[in-house]
């Protein structure tokens, strides 16, 4: 498969949407807003990721692509790429541009791969996986996020993002095996089922701790998962913990 597949299959969403606004009667609008603020995302992909240690192509051309504005409330779009965390309701954020960046490289994303995402969030760490991997299963426990997301996912086209309203502690088990699994909350350890749920040498990238936390980037092996690497990180908590 086309390494631009995904870009491609969102590209031909959108252009579907437009011919049956037309054939309503109805004017559509694709993207909104979706080339407006390219200055500053190529900005923000200069400045904040690539004058660091960003250096995947194809990452960067990710970040540069996806509209963050988008994704955020309107009160917060004038500062959707600015190096921080922004608030997006429901006392969640989303993470700062370079943690997306950081934690997308650090998978190692091939165009085949299917990804699974805890933490659907805003949805935009989900965009910027499809436009890298084949599948992307993201899912969201507060409802209201959850919804949300799928509805701007689907309104900006990008067909291959799944998303469920659901406890990302259990997984989803009906798509597993995975090649690569995101966690973007933080629980006080690594979930057993997400480890089960992914292939033997795949990688997670996965916050873990309380007051102090540290952000891993795992490889399972056949008898558990080892540690690549780390990064001192703050996110919200994961929740849903079984008891």
């Amino acid at each position: 498969m086309s390494a631009h597949q995904p870009a491609l299959r969102r590209v031909s969403a959108v252009v579907a949407l437009a011919i049956v606004g037309l054939a309503c009667g109805v004017t559509v609008v694709s993207p909104q807003n979706d080339t407006a603020r390219q200055p500053e995302r190529t900005m923000m992909v200069e400045e904040q990721l690539r004058a660091r240690d960003i250096t995947s192509p194809r990452v960067l051309d990710a970040m540069r692509e996806v509209p963050r504005h988008l994704f955020v409330p309107e009160a917060q779009q004038a500062a959707a790429y600015g190096d921080y965390p922004l608030p997006i309701g429901h006392d969640q954020t989303i993470s700062q541009p370079y943690i997306v960046a950081f934690m997308t490289q650090a998978l190692e994303l091939a165009p085949e791969h299917r990804v699974l995402e805890i933490g659907t969030g805003s949805g935009y760490q989900a965009a910027v996986l499809s436009l890298l991997a084949k599948d992307v299963y993201t899912i969201e426990i507060v409802a209201p996020l959850a919804e949300r997301a799928r509805a701007t996912l689907s309104r900006l086209g990008y067909a291959n993002v799944h998303v469920r309203t659901g406890n990302g502690y259990l997984g989803w088990p009906e798509h597993a095996p995975f090649d690569r699994i995101m966690v973007t909350a933080a629980p006080d350890e690594v979930p057993p089922a997400l480890v089960q749920q992914l292939k033997v040498g795949g990688l997670m990238a996965i916050p873990v701790g309380t007051t102090t936390q540290e952000l891993r980037i795992l490889r399972r092996t056949a008898t558990g998962t080892e540690t690549l690497r780390t990064l001192p990180v703050r996110f919200v908590p994961m929740t849903g913990k079984p008891k």
